[in-house]
């Protein structure tokens, strides 16, 4: 019974102590990122002064495009996988000797 007493002694004990550490190195990398993200944003606002931070708008002008350029891919490939779909449906209601059904819709994915 001591020995059930003694782990549960050294586990509570153990588990403060480990509490006790973790919240201090804890501390200690929140104050060196926010040192990091204040130096950062100095910079950046520096960059900014002298006209050196017109980077941000031709970034997200580029952003923006390829975002579209994106979009119109994605949609590119869900009308081959539509048409994709298509093929396999009328393939596979041919081999069941079902007749295709005309009043299906394609998807209703499609705008």
């Amino acid at each position: 019974m001591s020995q059930q007493g003694n782990f549960a002694g050294g586990f509570l004990l153990g588990s403060v102590v480990g509490g006790l550490v973790g919240g201090v190195v804890g501390v200690l990398v929140a104050s060196r990122l926010s040192q990091q993200d204040e130096l950062e944003q100095e910079n950046a606002l520096r960059l900014d002064k002298q006209g050196k931070g017109s980077k941000k708008g031709q970034l997200k002008a580029s952003t923006e495009q390829n975002i579209e350029v994106a979009r119109r891919g994605l949609e590119d490939k869900i009308a081959q996988l539509n048409d994709a779909i298509d093929d396999v449906r009328q393939q596979l209601s041919s081999v069941n000797g079902t007749p295709p059904e005309e009043g299906l819709e394609r998807s209703s994915f499609r705008e």
